[in-house]
């Protein structure tokens, strides 16, 4: 297995042999470099640290920017760990771009859904209010009504369904098929959507 880091371009469409139009995500994969091999002797579990998306060497902190140096990369934004490459011939410094998908690859992408912000128990929790809206109960359609505490047990459980921070959760979609690989542009172009906003940073694996 192997993975790679990258940024969602974008939804698109393409055709297939039979004329129907496949919905597919556009996402620029690599190129990503290893800034750190660790070892199950040495570290205590085995694993590749891989950066992404280079940025100006000022606005890299000093221990990230000894991180890179010693590793002998460029200053990157993204760093992130994958316990899936089974290459033991990666080494330091090492360049992975998409070329090592082909089309026809299932993947497993994860990023970030969509924040939403701070909403009510409508919008989060598919509440359906109060229903009426007549009688003066204006100020009572999207309420979340009684949460059930009374003298006893006099406290709110955990876990109650309440008004609160909505999305931007780490979401991984699986078995995504891989459409087209376009290795000029370093373009990575999957069946189905994927989480997060255009320009979200993803995580790709392949599916095995």
């Amino acid at each position: 297995m192997s993975g790679i880091l990258g940024k969602k371009v974008g939804m698109t469409s393409l055709f297939d042999e039979n004329g129907e139009a496949i919905p597919c995500t556009v996402i620029e994969a690599g190129p990503c470099y290893v800034t750190q091999v660790k070892t199950k002797e040495k570290d205590g579990y085995d694993a590749v640290q891989l950066g992404y998306d280079e940025v100006k060497e000022r606005i890299v902190n000093k221990p990230l920017r000894g991180h890179f140096l010693k590793a002998g990369t460029k200053m990157l934004k993204l760093l992130r760990e994958f316990r899936c490459f089974r290459n033991k011939e990666l080494k330091v410094g090492d360049k992975i771009d998409v070329s090592i998908f082909a089309q026809g690859d299932l993947v497993d992408v994860t990023g970030r859904s969509k924040g939403r912000g701070f909403q009510g128990v409508v919008k989060r929790h598919h509440f359906g209010g109060v229903g009426m809206t007549t009688h003066g109960a204006s100020d009572r359609v999207r309420a979340p009504g009684s949460i059930g505490a009374s003298s006893f047990p006099s406290r709110v459980f955990k876990g109650m369904r309440m008004a609160g921070r909505m999305g931007y959760e780490r979401v991984t979609v699986k078995n995504l098929k891989v459409i087209k690989v376009v290795p000029e542009s370093n373009l990575l172009i999957v069946r189905g959507s994927v989480p997060g906003a255009i320009n979200g940073y993803l995580e790709i694996v392949k599916h095995e």
